[in-house]
């Protein structure tokens, strides 16, 4: 079995390479996601058609293909679900009130420092000097990307300053997901099992807000925009964020949340081409700082 093999090689140097592999593979896949979330329609909606995609996509194997969770999994489940409900509401609230360049880098940028603090407390992860240069180089180009769109923007209202506030505790609620769910597939016998019950679990509350609360007339006329959006979406969640928690099963979790936040680089390039928001030499020399201090990490 596919989980019996990832066990076979965890702790291996092919696994370590595996997970660098991984680890970029859910960077550009994230940075993706993001620009789908905060593309043409209202970030609420597609993060709910989203949500409802995977749940669909994973309901089988977890029902019938891998192994059900013991109690203990159950548990971390259960929190994991509130820690990934807590990041979602948050960044469609940020993603409502500023340019996706301007919350991205800051979410991201959060998330990593946070996390490798909790890898130490929580799986007594420690980093090497060099290694901390390079969190270092790579915070300094994350946050100083986000600084850098913010003054482009040249607006101090309080709808910005509100959403980088908001784009500040997202990156806390990643630090803590990353943690909660890197505990759970470590602790699960078998990976998949962890990762299939919580995209089953996680896909139903944002669906749940959305037609609650966020739902309006014109979406209903646009569904022929939105369902081929979810579907897409949902996919990229799942190879996304299964790469990732199978990339903190094979190395340490902190070097994989600081390998992660290449995504902002990813995100620079979707924001410019896709997203029609400018991107010049300045910014290119900021996300060249984030390339730099990842290979500093990987290598260090």
């Amino acid at each position: 079995m596919l989980g019996d093999w990832v066990i076979a090689i965890e702790g291996t140097q092919f696994g370590k390479n595996l997970a660098l592999i991984l680890a970029l593979i859910a960077a550009v896949l994230h940075a993706g996601l993001g620009a789908l979330q905060k593309g043409q329609i209202d970030p609420w909606t597609s993060r709910a058609f989203i949500d409802i995609s995977y749940c669909i996509y994973c309901l089988p194997f977890a029902l019938f293909v891998f192994p059900y969770p013991t109690w203990e999994v159950w548990g971390i489940l259960f929190w994991g679900v509130i820690a990934h409900a807590s990041y979602k509401i948050l960044m469609a609230m940020a993603f409502s009130r500023a340019a996706f360049t301007v919350v991205y880098p800051i979410v991201r940028g959060t998330s990593p420092l946070v996390t490798i603090l909790f890898a130490g407390v929580v799986f007594q992860e420690y980093f090497s000097w060099t290694q901390w240069l390079g969190i270092a180089v790579l915070s300094l180009g994350i946050f100083g990307l986000a600084v850098y769109n913010i003054i482009k923007l040249q607006e101090e209202s309080a709808r910005l300053i509100f959403a980088v506030a908001i784009a500040l505790a997202t990156g806390v609620t990643v630090a803590i997901y990353t943690t909660v769910d890197a505990y759970g597939v470590r602790t699960a016998p078998n990976p998949f099992t962890y990762l299939a019950w919580l995209f089953v679990l996680d896909g139903f509350i944002m669906p749940i807000i959305w037609l609650g609360w966020k739902r309006q007339p014109e979406h209903l006329q646009n569904l022929h925009k939105i369902l081929p959006l979810g579907m897409v979406g949902g996919l990229i969640a799942v190879l996304s964020f299964g790469s990732i928690m199978l990339a903190t099963r094979l190395d340490q979790v902190g070097k994989i949340a600081v390998l992660r936040e290449t995504s902002t680089v990813f995100a620079a390039i979707i924001g410019w081409v896709l997203l029609k928001e400018v991107v010049g030499p300045r910014r290119f020399i900021l996300i060249s700082l984030i390339t730099i201090g990842a290979v500093i990490v990987e290598f260090g």
